[in-house]
């Protein structure tokens, strides 16, 4: 599903204006839009143009997650806790740590 934000973002995207934020933003927005899928595929070009992107990360858990791929989603969350601690971003460090600890009893593994 597209939306007008989509849209923009996308026109964005072929001007030439690629990074992290933008497909942070384009994640977001097909998220939103209930395409976890393609959203988990700019989430993956955000994190790969900024490794550190700990946000990015967590966002791209969260698509994965909704997608179906719950190995994925905690793949991405703990390259997020990663991220999170080398940069020092405690409030999304704990946010991933919980959510692998749901995807984990979710999937009876530790």
């Amino acid at each position: 599903m597209t939306t007008p934000l989509i849209g923009n973002l996308e026109k964005l995207l072929a001007a030439g204006k690629d990074g992290a934020l933008l497909r942070f933003g384009l994640g977001t927005a097909h998220l939103e839009a209930g395409d976890p899928a393609a959203a988990a595929a700019h989430l993956q070009q955000a994190v790969t143009m900024n490794p550190n992107y700990s946000a990015a990360w967590k966002l791209l858990g969260k698509a994965l997650s909704a997608a179906g791929n719950p190995d994925g989603a905690m793949a991405a969350y703990r390259s997020g806790v990663a991220a999170a601690q080398q940069m020092g971003d405690k409030q999304t460090l704990r946010e991933m740590e919980v959510f692998i600890r749901r995807l984990e009893k979710a999937s009876g593994r530790p």
